[in-house]
């Protein structure tokens, strides 16, 4: 009996050597696809429009409009190596008013597992540089969603607005911040994401990576942006150049995090 049970033991641990090495030399090739998912919220809870939210200065915020483009996906594999998304795939307006604008797929990834992820907010500056025949399809995107200026003038990396008011400013009152090329500054800037379970990329599989976009971060990120000292001559609070851009550019990749990856 002694006997017969160790032969079965041997035939297990055998078994068990043999289906790790299968997984160990798993022949990875081939082309899959990636989503990334976009969820926007204004610190723990899901973004709404028109209700109130308070920041750190105290202000009560309610915003109608959010958008913003992404730009330049790097997907980072296991052994270090990464993969570029052509420049001709890789520019998105996620639009919190259009629930599709918020899944971007990612088509012809190489199969691998990937452990990270960076991507741009905005247009970087060598791709505005090629000119207007040079921005494909986009331009006319950009041109149609509101994320231009003017040609001249550039892209809007990120278009968020709303009401507000505070305790001096008791009447409900317009702020727009747009980021963008002002002056010198060019307030590109880009966010590396690590992934808490690496994403799966196989002919057979197609990862979804949700990342979480914490809008409040916008004003209270790094830098604390108060709306009611950016408030006068009746026009609302506009921040679309000056001193505060750059600090609401560096604030803006603080906003994202990866909650989950999604291995189906």
């Amino acid at each position: 009996m002694k006997f017969q049970l160790k032969k079965i033991a041997a035939v297990v641990v055998i078994a068990i050597s043999l289906f790790s090495c299968s997984n160990d030399d798993e022949v990875i090739s081939g082309n899959g696809n990636l989503k990334l998912e976009f969820d926007n919220v204004y610190n723990a809870n899901n973004l709404a429009f028109n209700t109130p939210y308070t920041n750190s200065n105290g202000e009560v915020v309610k915003i109608n409009k959010l958008k913003y483009i992404v730009s330049n996906i790097v997907l980072t594999k296991a052994d270090g190596t990464t993969f570029t998304l052509p420049k001709s795939q890789s520019y998105f307006i996620v639009d919190e008013a259009t629930a599709a604008s918020a899944l971007l797929n990612l088509p012809n990834i190489p199969a691998a597992n990937y452990t990270k992820v960076s991507f741009g907010i905005g247009v970087d500056q060598a791709q505005f540089n090629i000119g207007a025949t040079g921005q494909g399809d986009f331009l006319a995107l950009a041109q149609t969603a509101g994320m231009m200026w003017s040609w001249s003038a550039g892209y809007k990396f990120l278009a968020f607005e709303g009401t507000f008011t505070s305790s001096t400013v008791t009447t409900a009152t317009s702020f727009m911040v747009h980021t963008g090329q002002t002056g010198t500054d060019y307030n590109y800037t880009t966010v590396t994401l690590n992934l808490p379970t690496n994403a799966l990329v196989r002919t057979t599989i197609t990862p979804q990576v949700h990342i979480m976009a914490d809008i409040s971060k916008v004003l209270n990120g790094t830098n604390k942006i108060s709306l009611t000292a950016s408030n006068g001559m009746g026009m609302g609070a506009m921040i679309m150049s000056g001193d505060k851009l750059p600090l609401i550019t560096s604030n803006l990749p603080t906003m994202f995090s990866v909650e989950h990856v999604h291995n189906d």
